[in-house]
């Protein structure tokens, strides 16, 4: 099953639709760092990261990993060996902070953008996370926390989403 991007504000899967918020300059075929676009096309997703200081495991059939303060996701267009990649927090490389003050990383998914053959600078940490107000992203899609939670119980690791 295919998670389908609807009219840039909602999220189909199956019967379910769950409103959701994009990148704040749209979608984008040709993608790059910090356009604040949100790439088009079909992925798969990876596993679950949660905090779970703050929430517990929840029910899904995914892989779920703990976040830890050490953890960060590479941005750093310089770093071929580490971008797009999680990696141990470093003052040495660029990277967002999955443990946030914030509650958007509470529970988050990776979209594998840019992820097999990694190219530098085509864009990074394109993850499906958690918004309060639906405020548009970086590039990430967003969606209300109960809608996350539903959504957990229904994927699996074979799910793509497709952003058309």
């Amino acid at each position: 099953m295919t998670i389908i991007l609807k009219n840039k504000a909602s999220l189909q899967f199956d019967d379910f639709v769950f409103h959701c918020a994009i990148g704040k300059k749209g979608l984008a075929k040709n993608k790059f760092e910090g356009d604040k676009k949100t790439p088009i096309g079909t992925y798969s997703l990876g596993n679950l990261y949660y905090r779970k200081d703050r929430n517990p495991k929840p029910l899904t059939k995914l892989k779920c990993i703990p976040i830890k303060k050490n953890m960060g996701w590479c941005d750093d267009i310089k770093n071929k060996k580490n971008y797009n990649k999680l990696v141990k927090v470093n003052k040495k490389i660029k990277h967002e902070k999955l443990f946030r003050k914030d509650y958007k990383y509470d529970f988050m998914i990776p979209i594998n953008y840019n992820s097999k053959k990694t190219k530098l600078g085509k864009g990074s940490a394109i993850f499906l996370h958690l918004t309060k107000n639906f405020s548009s992203t970086l590039g990430c899609v967003a969606i209300k926390k109960k809608d996350f939670l539903i959504l957990l119980k229904l994927i699996n690791k074979n799910t793509k989403i497709r952003l058309i």
